[in-house]
């Protein structure tokens, strides 16, 4: 009879808790998806928002750059008007061996040997002789 009395309560207390699991598992799925979802959408937003702000970054910058190509152009034509529209054989180059230059400073050439030329003709002069050993 003792383990009757005892055997009763402990049945119907498992009973109540299988019975509160299936009611409350499917529920606590349900709301585990439902957060999942909010994330989900929360960090699909913030990955929006990064794109158009790195859009409006490179826009921003685009713009800078031209304005920088404008003023360039700018003193470009200003440089021509003091030459008189003309450039000289010796300042083109001038601006030449100064853009090699300045590829070189960049890594973009990896040694500059110049050798001055008229008409793609090397300019050598002949009455200069080796000194002796």
């Amino acid at each position: 009879m003792n383990v009757i009395k005892i055997f009763i309560p402990v049945a119907l207390f498992v009973l109540m808790v299988i019975v509160a699991l299936m009611w409350g598992l499917p529920r606590y799925n349900v709301w585990q998806q439902e957060m999942a979802g909010k994330a989900e959408m929360a960090k699909a937003e913030q990955n929006r928002r990064i794109l158009v702000e790195e859009a409006k970054a490179r826009l921003e910058a685009e713009k800078l750059n031209a304005a920088a190509e404008i003023e360039r152009a700018k003193g470009m034509a200003e440089a021509m008007k003091v030459e008189n529209g003309t450039l000289s054989a010796t300042y083109n180059q001038y601006l030449f061996i100064r853009t090699l230059e300045k590829l070189a400073d960049k890594g973009s050439l990896p040694q500059i040997i110049y050798v001055p030329s008229e008409g793609l003709t090397p300019v050598m002069d002949l009455n200069k002789t080796l000194p002796k050993k």
